[in-house]
């Protein structure tokens, strides 16, 4: 629950601290003092829009700070640990919030700097406002769906049936896309599978051509290769006269007989000696080349075909040659892909049949779920009618389920809010048949009730009683009391009526300061409360009578 609001400079509040209690909480004040100004400044801690205009005149920054009990709120402490925003002591949550005189803004979960997304997401566990217009909404199909669905509290219901239906969805447009494009990726298609076959039959992987240029040049000049080796062989070892192996032989011979003489010559001839060995190896070599180099016209002939080959299909495809074979690799793999989507797109049609049995099972237990809340929704309603001054009322629920004209991530279900305000008068949707007053009270009978239903510890009704007096004050006094039994609850009021059922009471004044407006608040005790009330009561002349009035309320 909300413990503690600091609001500084903002709007016309210079500083002001307030301190909350658990129950219910009324707050009163007169006419344009300002009594939601300590909403709007809660509203904007956790996440509203801010304006540079929420400054105070002159000052440089507003600046709101929060503090809320989560002690009992596992969610609460579940969601900073997921964060990682906690803090050691689990029980306390503090939020502030900087807005600047030039409009930028700043949001600090417990002293850390967080999104403005963040403060959002965390406001909405911790409290729920209701303001004086919400009964507008209450005309709104979609309004009214929400209620239910938070009066029914079937959270795990609603995102298995979202989760469920994004997923169907998500199968629908990709058939849709896949189809969009399948004329295009047809002739795609075929032009790429063309392009691979030619490039296939030329052979040429990624290193080809470079082994096509090496087998061209060898083959062209056979002739020379083969001269030169047969120079060489002879020269080394097989020229009958001064080889270059005999040669080697003969010094060997020579300097053996020397060695005896002088051993170090030694040496000499073991590298002489080792030299001979080179060149005999040398025309092994030179003999195997020749028997592999021949001429041969027909090689030559298709190495120079496939060449200009190669060459053409590099001007056609605007790349070097030597860039045929990653070419191929990249149309190969494009065509891959487009292959695979033809697949995937006559895979899609039961894919999206499952989707769609799975999404409606999930709408099909979220449609229980409603009618059943529905149905004890209505009662409820009903009786708080009757209680609010309506005494023929009635309240229905109207859910109208299809697939094929309401499915969306809410589910399949049309619900509108039908009720009949006078006896023998049909049920008809709310905004055909309730005037002004009615709406209002059948609007805060509703938002007291569903409100109840969730899990957020606090509950802030903005002048939720406009449109109300005499006894259905009082009634809605008992309303909001009886809530404040399991939550916090936090009501500007101007009723007399409801102020004196609350467990705290929280006064709010302005006055005039150097010529600047400043507003106030304080907690009123129990003389105070009886004043304050009497003021609610007769206006700005407080009468014994009134005093005598607000001592009966507080008492009752």
């Amino acid at each position: 629950m909300l413990t503690h609001l600091h609001i500084r400079q903002f709007a016309i509040v210079d500083e002001l601290t307030i301190d909350f209690q658990s129950g219910m909480t009324a707050i009163t004040g007169e006419t344009g003092a300002g009594k939601s100004i300590a909403l709007d400044a809660l509203s904007l801690c956790l996440g509203a829009r801010a304006e540079s205009g929420m400054v105070r005149n002159g000052s440089d920054k507003a600046e709101i700070t929060a503090c809320f009990q989560i002690q009992g709120l596992p969610h609460v402490q579940a969601w900073l640990d997921e964060h990682e925003l906690g803090i050691d002591v689990d029980e306390e949550c503090i939020v502030r919030r900087v807005i600047t005189s030039e409009g930028r803004s700043k949001g600090f979960i417990n002293g850390a700097p967080v999104p403005m997304n963040l403060l959002k997401d965390l406001g909405s566990h911790l409290v729920s406002i209701h303001g004086q217009h919400d009964h507008h909404l209450l005309m709104k199909p979609e309004y009214q769906l929400q209620l239910l669905d938070q009066y029914a509290g079937h959270a795990s219901l609603l995102n298995s049936t979202s989760t469920a239906y994004r997923e169907w969805r998500r199968l629908v447009r990709e058939k849709q896309r896949l189809q969009s494009q399948q004329d295009a990726q047809e002739a795609r298609q075929q032009l790429l599978d063309y392009q691979v076959k030619e490039l296939q039959e030329a052979a040429l992987s990624a290193d080809a051509y470079a082994e096509l240029e090496s087998d061209h040049k060898r083959l062209a000049n056979a002739s020379e290769l083969l001269a030169d080796s047969q120079f060489a062989l002879n020269s080394l070892y097989d020229g009958e006269h001064n080889n270059v192996y005999n040669l080697i032989q003969g010094v060997i011979e020579r300097l053996q007989n020397s060695v005896a003489l002088d051993a170090q010559l030694q040496p000499v001839v073991a590298l002489l000696s080792e030299a001979s060995v080179q060149v005999e190896e040398a025309a092994r070599e030179l003999r195997h080349y020749q028997d592999h180099v021949e001429l041969d016209p027909e090689s030559l002939a298709d190495c120079e075909k496939r060449m200009s080959a190669a060459l053409q299909l590099a001007r056609k495809h605007q790349v070097a040659p030597e860039q045929l074979g990653d070419l191929l690799a990249n149309i190969s793999a494009e065509l891959a892909e487009l292959n695979a989507a033809e697949t995937r797109l006559a895979d899609l049609d039961p894919e999206i049949k499952t989707a769609q049995v799975q999404f409606i099972d999930h709408a099909k237990q979220l449609t229980l779920s409603r009618q059943k809340a529905a149905d004890d929704l209505a009662v409820k309603v009903t009786d708080s009618m009757h209680k609010l001054n309506i005494p023929d009322g009635e309240f229905k629920v109207k859910i109208t389920s299809h697939a094929d004209d309401f499915a969306s991530a809410q589910g399949i279900d049309q619900v509108i809010f039908t009720v009949s305000a006078n006896a023998g008068q049909p049920l008809q949707p709310i905004a055909k048949v309730a005037s002004g007053g009615e709406l209002s009270r059948i609007s805060l009978a509703i938002q007291v009730l569903t409100a109840g239903q969730g899990a957020l510890p606090t509950l802030i009704f903005d002048e939720v009683d406009v449109g109300v007096s005499g006894p259905t004050a009082t009634t809605v006094g008992k309303l909001l009391q009886a809530l404040g039994a399991n939550n916090q609850v936090i009501c500007v009021t101007h009723l007399p009526q409801v102020a004196a059922r609350a467990h705290q009471h929280l006064f709010v004044s302005k006055e005039a300061h150097n010529g600047q407006t400043l507003t106030s608040m304080q907690s009123l005790q129990q003389d105070d409360r009886v004043h304050a009330l009497a003021r609610l009561l007769a206006g700005d002349v407080v009468t014994d009578h009134s005093l005598a009035n607000a001592r009966e309320l507080l008492a009752s």
